[in-house]
Parts: C-alpha cells; sequence; structure tokens
C-alpha cells in the first residue's frame, strides 16, 4: 500500500513568481496557510474519535439503505472514513450557518454515493439523524444524488460524473479573485475519472495555479459491473494527474492518522493544484461486502444487514 510521501522542502514558503499568479490578488492570505496544523504526533483521542464517527457513519448508512431499499452501499463504505476527516479534522464549515462566506467548500462529485455525505452530515449536525429514515421517499430532502436546492451543506448538485471537479474549479478560480482564503475541495471515484470532463477541469485548474484546490480520488478499484481495470486502464494514475500539472500525493484512505497527516501538508505545491489519490477497499467494513464489484449498488437483506451491523458493532474499523 502507497504511503504519503513528506511535502516538497520547496513549499515552506511561496516562491517570489507566486503573487503573479493570473488569478492572484496581491495582499491576500496564502492558501491554508491559517488552517495548516504543525503537528508532531496525531493526538490517539482524535484518531479514536475519527474511528468511532466513521464506524457510526457506516452503520447509520447501511440501516438507510436497506430501509430505503436503494442505495450505493459499496461506493458510500469506501468514501466513510474520507468524509469523516474531513468533516471532523480539516474542512472549516459552521452546521448552524451553512452559508458562511469564509466556509470551506466541499463537493461530491462522485454523487451517487449521497447516502455517506447524508450520514456525515447528520453526524456533523447539518441534519437531524431522523432525517436520515426519510432517505428516498417522495418529498424528501435526501435523494439519490445531493440537491443544494434542499440540503443545508451541499454546494452543488451532482449526479452525472464527471461534474463536480470542474464545477470545483470554478469555486477555487473565484475564491483567488476574492482573495479569499477558504479552500475547496472535492472527492471524485476512480471509475468517474474515465469521464474526459475530469481531465479538462485538471487543465484549467493547473493553468490557474489554484493551489486552494484538492481532488481527493477514491481509488477502490471498482465501478458498476467491474473492476476499473477491465472497464478502462487509469495506472500510472499519478503519473497522468502530475503531468497535468497537479502536485500529487498517495496514501491509505482508511488510515485516518495517514489522512490527517497528508491533509496537513496542503498545499502540497505553491501554484499547483492538489491531488490525493486515496487507496481504499469498497464495501470497507464490512467482509462479505468488501472488494465486491455487486455490492456496487445491491441491497443487503435483512439477514445481511444484522451480519453487516454485528461486524460493525464487534469491531471497530482500522485502516
Amino acid at each position: 500500500m502507497p504511503t504519503t510521501t513528506s511535502a516538497d522542502p520547496s513549499c515552506s514558503s511561496p516562491p517570489a513568481s507566486w503573487p503573479d499568479s493570473p488569478w492572484c490578488v496581491p495582499g491576500s492570505a496564502r492558501p491554508a496557510t491559517s488552517a495548516r496544523r504543525k503537528r508532531a504526533v496525531i493526538d490517539r483521542l482524535q484518531l479514536e474519535r475519527l474511528r468511532e464517527l466513521a464506524t457510526d457513519i457506516r452503520r447509520r448508512d447501511l440501516e438507510m439503505v436497506h430501509r430505503a431499499r436503494l442505495g450505493h452501499i459499496g461506493g458510500d463504505l469506501s468514501a466513510t472514513d474520507i468524509l469523516a476527516t474531513l468533516y471532523f479534522a480539516v474542512l472549516k464549515v459552521d452546521p448552524e450557518a451553512p452559508d458562511w462566506p469564509e466556509r470551506d467548500r466541499f463537493i461530491l462529485s462522485k454523487g451517487h454515493c449521497a447516502g455517506a455525505l447524508y450520514t456525515t452530515l447528520a453526524e456533523k449536525g447539518f441534519i437531524e439523524r431522523d432525517e436520515l429514515r426519510t432517505y428516498m421517499q417522495p418529498h424528501s430532502r435526501l435523494g439519490g444524488h445531493p440537491d443544494r436546492t434542499k440540503m443545508p451543506g451541499v454546494e452543488t448538485n451532482t449526479g452525472p460524473l464527471g461534474h463536480g471537479l470542474p464545477v470545483a474549479v470554478g469555486c477555487a478560480l473565484g475564491a483567488k479573485i476574492d482573495g479569499a482564503a477558504w479552500r475547496t475541495f472535492v472527492l471524485t471515484g476512480d471509475g468517474e475519472l474515465q469521464e474526459g470532463s475530469n481531465w479538462e477541469a485538471a487543465l484549467s485548474a493547473a493553468h490557474y495555479k489554484l493551489d486552494n484546490l484538492t481532488v481527493v480520488v477514491d481509488r477502490n478499484g471498482l465501478q458498476q459491473g467491474d473492476f476499473t481495470e477491465r472497464t478502462m486502464h487509469l495506472d500510472p494514475l499519478p503519473d497522468k494527474w502530475t503531468a497535468f500539472g497537479w502536485s500529487v500525493r498517495e496514501v491509505n484512505g482508511h488510515d485516518h492518522a495517514a489522512l490527517l497527516d497528508v491533509f496537513d501538508q496542503l498545499p502540497f505545491q505553491w501554484g499547483k493544484p492538489n491531488c490525493i489519490i486515496a487507496h481504499t477497499h469498497k464495501g470497507q467494513g464490512v467482509s462479505f461486502m468488501r472488494d465486491r464489484p455487486a455490492w456496487h449498488h445491491r441491497v443487503p437483506t435483512d439477514a445481511e444487514l444484522a451480519h453487516a451491523l454485528s461486524e460493525l458493532n464487534g469491531h471497530r474499523v482500522l485502516a
């Protein structure tokens, strides 16, 4: 499993050319500097809390999908540790003021995994937990894909794959133009990267030197119907992002300490957008779902739900 690498020594301060970025406002705050934490040792209590949160999110997500008889539980479970780390340790957001102008922006580009986002937002306090019972029901705010006109904490509607990163580029560019310090994060799937619109957006992000933009790739190796490598070969994925002008790190997407460490390094390099390739397992946390293509959108039976919850109740999900 690839591990995180250290930030470039040259990243300790911006190069002299940084203020000449085409969308940099002289005198504006350097991207993410105020949010960077100088952590010598990851706090064990924080790590345990993140693991507990991720387990609770998985449990509620499974119950929600089972109740609705609809959902994409496999990809939800692969993304859970990433979402828990972002919302409870990285993102500058306020559930009491979801439209706060200085908030960080998060976009779920793999919109079919809205279940994982909804349960995370409920844990964070954006919505009541009881509302999860309405998932996929008529007139519910919790549809199959996120809708910003209905849900607090949702920045943009996603569903058709390949659209989240282009929107995120626009958000990050807007922040540069305004001289704002907030950051933009986008979570995309690896199967989703077969959409060409992602690579057009990647080119634009590098051109405009959007070092306030971070894409996290949920590299679970599976998509609807099969493994990604059988559908469309993606490797060498890090080299592709590097060739498009991004600064790239790889990380175990289920290791909260590694995730915290790599997020703490942002921005990886001044004047370059950031790509984190998070190696994950579809169906993580449930043995009979893990790395199984069928669980892209299969719904657990009563017996399977009981088995899955038993595993989650008996073991905190570690990397």
